[in-house]
């Protein structure tokens, strides 16, 4: 059978989430697996590159599957397309080496968190975004942000309190960009736990309205408990951008 790659986008509103589940089929895994059994006619296994959460978005979650499919990538692409609901795409799909996963073979990932501020509520982005009315001191989040930058233990930003695996993880780049009244905060490492995005955004909305102090983030990662960091940002603010299968700073997405 052949290994297929494909990077989908989707909007996650409406979703339980990446993974698929016992009690519900209303899941971005459920969906596709069902859409490539049909055009199949056996059933299929897809692999993605990380769970997104209920309500969390994606602009470039890349998958895997094993298919014996007779035509070309192009009539599989369209077999697929015309068979996704109006809130799923697939943006690429192309022949992947055998040994491809999307998963394992990810160097890194970007999220995209956004935050509308501002008196005017965001009418249009409401979908998309989290609002802070009140405004945020950006200097103060960009000094906290920094401490985060490099290898550490995360726990205090895991919302799985059970995790038995490492929660060291590596943040290469946390950029915040202001553009209008959205603020985007973009976060670039090997890997995230559970809700780890949105909970160091939360932490990061603190800071700016000045409920923690910048210099108060080394102790928080030091205390490895939940408990001490900020609040759990809403998921409709969250974005997969793109995941990484060789050096992040290249752009590319491989292999």
């Amino acid at each position: 059978m052949q290994n297929y790659k494909m990077v989908l986008c989707y909007d996650g509103g409406r979703y339980d989430g990446w993974q698929k589940q016992g009690n519900t089929e209303n899941t971005i895994q459920a969906r596709l697996e069902a859409i490539l059994t049909e055009i199949a006619g056996v059933e299929t296994e897809v692999f993605g590159s990380g769970r997104t959460d209920a309500g969390t978005h994606a602009m470039g979650q890349t998958a895997n599957f094993r298919m014996d499919w007779k035509g070309t990538e192009a009539e599989l692409l369209s077999a697929i397309q015309r068979r996704m609901p109006e809130d799923m795409g697939v943006l690429s799909l192309e022949k992947a080496d055998p040994r491809f996963h999307a998963r394992l073979s990810a160097k890194a990932k970007t999220y995209v968190y956004t935050i509308w501020l501002g008196e005017m509520p965001p009418v249009f982005w409401r979908k998309y975004s989290f609002w802070c009315p009140k405004g945020l001191d950006l200097e103060a989040m960009e000094r906290a942000a920094s401490v985060f930058l490099g290898s550490h233990d995360f726990k205090s930003f895991c919302a799985n309190k059970r995790m038995k695996k490492s929660t060291v993880r590596t943040i290469y780049e946390i950029e915040m960009r202001r553009e209008g009244h959205a603020l985007r905060i973009r976060y670039t490492g090997n890997g995230f736990l559970y809700q780890m995005v949105r909970i160091l955004t939360g932490t990061l909305i603190e800071v700016g309205e000045g409920k923690k102090d910048p210099g108060e983030m080394e102790g928080i990662l030091a205390a490895l408990d939940r408990e001490k960091a900020g609040f759990t940002a809403p998921a409709k603010g969250l974005l997969l951008e793109k995941v990484y299968y060789e050096d992040w700073r290249k752009g590319e997405e491989g292999p």
